[in-house]
């Protein structure tokens, strides 16, 4: 594999006459990873019952051992999941909330955890209570400082995105999770974004529970996560469907949960194969480098701002759209509507009491992908009208 930019396009199967500007969203699957999860789908209808008694678990382990080399920590300690969101639903029903209890998450908790964290939280009259982001995001410092001044008595989990979703912005993770470990609460992460967008090694964290998405960033086939416990955690901690292997470890119980096509989390071993013959280092500083020089094109031609300075982005990075949209799902229909007539895939973000457009930088982009997107300002201005 060698150069990034459209001409790696023929690594994926994505549609010729559309800008490809949210790999956040989705993420888009190298053909090599599809053809190694299609092989593994083979192996298991050739001959189901010996493979999910005698290959699977093996199998699963091995790919465990990839991701342990990939994110950091001992193979036992990961497990696959469906998404973030599956991952953090299994951690917040291990909590054993009171009512009177406080869960924190941030003001740009993703909208699937929110609630999540709101049922959980709500079935046993405990509370959510959200901690301000501040936009845009320029200095931790008040970010941090609001943290302390949220953490009490009742306090029983703190709930953190380490790479927003709708504003993009890098949190600094490591220091929220010592101020929180200080007060002796419990961090969840929530990393949909992170593995292989930034360099990552999540036990070094200090955290309790890690979630993170392979698909988004790390090129695996849609339906691969992993979830990331502390061994002190583990015993508490269970899938959301509970199956045969209850009481016999965090990883038997999360390996096999019924009959299910286990090819996506099969084939992540040849998902980091792509990242590693890509050079990861050098991926993450040029899409980094890609989403800072579009997010700035972007801000000019719309006279608009960046959710967050620079030094708190990665490869994603949301702009704020011109005109007066308001904070509506009405609203943001509206604005699909339009990237929809262009051709045009980025995301519509709700934050800070409007419509944000969030575009991504993956190895297929180049900066000539966005000036179409820069183009559309005057209609944007106009509300949609």
């Amino acid at each position: 594999m060698s150069g990034f930019g459209r001409a790696m396009r023929r690594e994926f199967g994505l549609a010729d006459g559309i800008d490809h500007l949210n790999h956040g969203g989705y993420g888009a699957t190298p053909r090599r990873v599809l053809a190694a999860a299609e092989e593994w789908r083979a192996r298991m209808e050739a001959d189901p019952p010996g493979f999910f008694r005698r290959e699977l678990p093996l199998r699963l382990r091995e790919a465990a051992g990839r991701v342990a080399g990939f994110l950091g920590g001992a193979p036992e300690d990961w497990a696959f999941v469906e998404n973030a969101t599956a991952g953090t639903n299994a951690i917040l029903r291990s909590l054993d909330l009171e009512p009177g209890d406080e869960v924190l998450c941030l003001s740009q908790v993703y909208g699937a955890v929110a609630n999540a964290l709101g049922h959980h939280a709500g079935r046993r009259g405990a509370r959510v209570r959200s901690i301000p982001v501040p936009v845009p995001f320029r200095d931790p410092e008040r970010l941090l400082a609001a943290l302390r001044a949220a953490l009490g008595p009742k306090t029983r989990l703190a709930a953190l995105d380490h790479i927003t979703s709708a504003g993009g912005v890098v949190l600094p993770i490591a220091e929220m999770t010592a101020i929180c470990r200080a007060a002796d609460v419990p961090v969840a992460v929530d990393g949909a974004h992170a593995p292989g967008q930034i360099a990552l090694d999540v036990p070094a964290l200090g955290v309790d529970w890690y979630v993170g998405n392979l698909h988004k960033w790390a090129f695996a086939a849609k339906g691969t996560a992993v979830l990331w416990c502390a061994p002190e955690q583990q015993r508490e901690l269970h899938p959301v469907a509970i199956s045969h292997y209850l009481g016999q470890g965090f990883a038997a119980e999360f390996d096999y949960c019924g009959t299910r096509d286990n090819s996506a989390w099969l084939a992540a071993p040849a998902a980091l194969d792509f990242l590693a013959a890509a050079g990861p280092q050098g991926l993450r500083e040029r899409n980094r480098a890609l989403a800072t020089s579009a997010g700035r094109m972007l801000a000019e031609a719309w006279h608009s701002e960046m959710a967050a300075a620079p030094e708190f982005c990665a490869a994603m990075a949301s702009l704020r759209l011109p005109g007066a949209w308001p904070q509506t799902a009405a609203a943001r229909q509206a604005a699909y509507r339009i990237l929809d007539e262009h051709h045009i895939r980025a995301g519509v973000m709700l934050l800070d009491g409007g419509l944000w457009i969030r575009v991504s930088a993956q190895i297929y982009n180049e900066i000539e992908d966005y000036r179409r997107l820069a183009e559309l300002g005057p209609l944007f201005a106009g509300g949609g009208d």
